[in-house]
């Protein structure tokens, strides 16, 4: 990997656009903006909301924070999904460097000084870090904890940590924005997998994506079991239909879940007939209750986790095999 100037970008500060789809995000809104415009980076800062069609204060609050500060701009996302939003954010910025964050995230101070450094040292397209999950109620943490298990969601280092180095995807990116341009940003038909199908499109033409474990973003979980289950649902569906537009992009942590619901399912069906065959069923609720013990911090959680891991490891399956063909439609 060759070693790039710290005049990559013509300046050893490059003016910096931070592009954020934001839709209901009343609570964690004005705490994500906040860690942002408060980095100790030296260049210039934009800041960019593309706001949907919120149910709550969201756009109150985002008009509040523009009127503030002048580096905050606004623009409307009409359909409120999040690759429309980041392509409109993207097209009203001007930076050459372009970084994503959501509007319930929230990212250390020295956030954006590292990227232009990791961009500048590895020559990468798209670099970004951990995906630090905390919760603040019991269940937020239970899900927290099983987030940043390779117990609860594999070996991915952007949820698990690791070593830096050239991964395929990375949670949320840093961008160089001629990169994004010239592969012709999101492609808005996902609703989900935006992330996974765009750098495999950066790859394809060439570029590095890279994992650095000092980039840290605090990542706010879902808060209840149902949703839990609607988030983990949608990320096996439409990380299916990455699968089928681009082939060589799944691998066994992806086939992990959909095996195990197939299997526990058969297992507890076949059971009733002739019970030896209950074993599989029986190894994977011993699975679990050791991974409930190995993440929780106490008996609370531990609980908790009992439910936790299943649903996200089932959701993800189911989502992953009823996944229709024609949910994206070719682009031929």
């Amino acid at each position: 990997m060759a070693t790039q100037t710290p005049e990559l970008f013509g300046s050893p500060h490059p003016s910096i656009s931070v592009i954020l789809p934001v839709l209901n995000e009343e609570a964690h809104l004005e705490d994500a903006v906040h860690s942002i415009l408060s980095q100790d980076y030296q260049g210039k800062i934009e800041v960019i909301l593309a706001v949907g069609p919120s149910h709550d204060r969201t756009l109150e609050i985002a008009q509040s924070i523009s009127r503030r500060d002048t580096r905050v701009v606004l623009v409307d996302n009409p359909n409120g999904r999040t690759a429309a939003g980041l392509n409109l954010a993207l097209n009203k910025s001007q930076s050459p460097v372009v970084v994503r964050v959501d509007g319930h995230a929230q990212i250390p101070n020295d956030y954006l000084r590292l990227i232009v450094e990791i961009l500048n040292k590895t020559g990468a397209v798209n670099v970004g870090g951990v995906m630090a999950a905390v919760g603040t109620t019991p269940f937020e943490r239970a899900v927290a904890g099983a987030m940043r298990s390779p117990l609860g969601v594999g070996a991915s280092r952007f949820h698990t940590g690791g070593e830096a180095g050239v991964v395929d995807t990375v949670y949320l990116g840093a961008f160089r924005r001629e990169a994004l341009v010239a592969i012709g940003g999101f492609d808005e038909r996902f609703t989900r997998a935006q992330d996974w199908e765009l750098n495999f499109r950066l790859r394809e033409k060439g570029g590095i994506v890279y994992f650095d474990p000092r980039l840290h973003v605090t990542y706010r979980p879902r808060s209840t079991v149902r949703a839990l289950a609607k988030q983990y649902f949608e990320y096996g569906r439409w990380r299916r239909v990455v699968s089928r537009r681009h082939s060589g992009t799944i691998n066994y942590r992806y086939l992990a879940p959909p095996f195990a619901l197939v299997g526990f399912s058969l297992s507890v069906i076949a059971g009733f007939f002739l019970p030896i065959l209950f074993i599989p069923a029986w190894i994977y609720l011993l699975f679990v209750l050791a991974a409930s013990v190995r993440i929780a911090s106490s008996i609370r959680e531990y609980f908790l986790l009992l439910a936790v891991i299943p649903t996200m490891h089932f959701a993800w399956g189911a989502g992953f095999i009823s996944s229709p063909k024609t949910l994206v439609p070719s682009s031929e």
